[in-house]
């Protein structure tokens, strides 16, 4: 998936910064449903890195409990993700 297709679809915008505090909170309300109805693995993980993004995402334990490998997955994009912001880019 396409972040930029992700966030036009579902924010209906190329900038999210341009919207309200409603519209907003709508918008990540939809990506939310669209997490929890979407059955390919893919797009799945996706969409749960991009709510991980905008500091929704359910646990990794809790989003994935029935996909194993999503679930571990999930958790080794959490651990890099820490890594990045803890050590940055050697700046």
């Amino acid at each position: 998936m396409d972040l930029d297709a992700l966030l036009s679809h579902f924010f209906e915008t190329d900038d999210p910064t341009t919207l309200t505090e409603a519209e907003f909170a709508l918008a990540v309300e939809r990506v939310k449903i669209a997490f929890g109805v979407e059955r390919e693995q893919g797009r799945r993980f996706a969409l749960w890195t991009l709510l991980d993004a905008l500091d929704e995402a359910p646990l990794p334990a809790e989003a994935f409990a029935k996909e194993p490998a999503l679930k571990a997955a999930a958790e080794d994009y959490l651990k890099a993700a820490f890594r990045m912001e803890r050590f940055g880019d050697g700046e």
